[in-house]
């Protein structure tokens, strides 16, 4: 299952079950552009503006960020007095705009809420923020760690009697960031349809980051989670939840919480279940020395035999390199190609109105004609902001 689309400016028609939604993407960072490609990857007609080249950031643009992929881009200098009145013109026919400044930074553009809501009562002003629009710490600088760091996630995610560990930015930006901001958008999308009335959508990290640990937080409160890392079912603190290495330098990843599959996973190792009581908590210690060392005398391959079609929830641990080729995703076709690149396919999955990723990431500017004619902008209209330099 694979799709080629070349040149990287060209477009397949959008399918999917948002096909009918129109969303204004001011070009930024991160979770708002992931919230972005998962609009477009299911069918909303997404108009990304961005940054004129000169001004862009080389950190996050480029045709290699496949966070861009899906949609046109527009070059645009907001900064411009003409850029600003031709945004709130595009909201006039937009379901949605979302941006992912700190709180101000649109309002100062002339570009806030109340500047879009009055050109268009209807739409939906979603913004992207790692501290929310309010609070002590809402202007401060941030990255994905921090987020996590302040709500109690990254301390969680650690092995006991070591440093936490940052999950590179996928639980913070774009789990409780990006899919929280997506999330918001439809929701209130959905109400403004029925209402009339469009609204804002605060989308925090620190507040989807939380969000992610309620299940965490309800056990604590019952007495069955306790504070110090590493020391719970769920955190690398027992001997059936954990990552071993084997003898050839792979991994194996063991999950096997239920009695049936904990069964399993100690007939798979050879090991007594007389000897290896699940829950008695002062031997997982122990226990998970006599696992780690039963996992090393083989290699990942031959544990992944020995526990194929088993029941036990052990399964190989696999590379970024190799996920694209593990014989379920590729059955699935979980992974894609578009121009050249392997990359996840849009997800969820819908049985009457996929998905689809129309096209690779663009150049900076590369659509500016053909999107704003596409979004009413007109021949005339467009020539008169590239001269004065609104648009790129």
């Amino acid at each position: 299952m694979s799709t080629s689309v070349e040149p990287t400016t060209a477009r397949t028609a959008r399918s999917g079950p948002l096909r009918d939604v129109r969303v204004i993407e001011v070009g930024g960072i991160g979770p708002g552009p992931f919230a972005a490609m998962m609009l477009a990857d299911l069918g909303a007609d997404v108009l990304r503006l961005d940054r004129p080249p000169a001004d862009a950031d080389p950190l996050h643009n480029g045709t290699w960020n496949l966070l861009h992929r899906g949609r046109p881009s527009v070059a645009v200098d907001l900064k411009h007095p003409e850029a600003r009145q031709l945004v709130l013109d595009l909201c006039g026919s937009a379901d949605a705009l979302i941006e992912g400044f700190r709180p101000g930074v649109m309002e100062r553009l002339g570009l806030g809420p109340d500047a879009a809501l009055a050109r268009h009562p209807q739409l939906v002003y979603g913004r992207m923020t790692g501290y929310g629009q309010d609070g002590p710490m809402a202007a401060a600088a941030g990255h994905d760690i921090n987020y996590i760091a302040a709500s109690g996630v990254l301390a969680s995610i650690t092995r006991l009697g070591e440093r936490p560990v940052p999950p590179m930015n996928v639980l913070g930006d774009f789990g409780g960031g990006g899919m929280l901001l997506a999330f918001g958008v439809l929701a209130a999308i959905l109400d403004a349809r029925g209402s009339g009335r469009g609204q804002v959508v605060d989308a925090a990290v620190v507040d989807g980051s939380a969000l992610l640990m309620a299940v965490m937080h309800g056990m604590r409160a019952a007495g069955r989670w306790t504070d110090p890392p590493g020391t719970n079912f769920l955190d690398t603190g027992a001997h059936f939840y954990e990552v071993y290495e084997t003898a050839d330098g792979g991994h194996m990843a063991v999950g096997a919480i239920e009695p049936r599959f904990y069964a399993a996973l100690l007939a798979g190792l050879d090991i007594d279940p007389a000897a290896a009581p699940q829950w008695d908590r002062e031997r997982w210690p122990e226990l998970k020395e006599l696992l780690a060392e039963r996992f090393r005398t083989r290699t990942r391959a031959e544990w992944a035999a020995v526990f194929d079609g088993v029941e036990a929830c052990v399964t190989p641990v696999s590379t970024m390199a190799e996920a694209p080729d593990h014989p379920h995703l590729a059955a699935r076709g979980t992974f894609v190609e578009v121009a050249g690149v392997r990359q996840p396919a849009p997800a969820p999955r819908f049985s009457l109105t996929p998905g689809a990723i129309t096209g690779p990431p663009p150049p900076i500017g590369a659509d500016t004609d053909t999107a704003l004619a596409a979004w009413g902008v007109g021949a005339d209209q467009r020539e008169r902001l590239r001269a004065a330099g609104a648009i790129g």
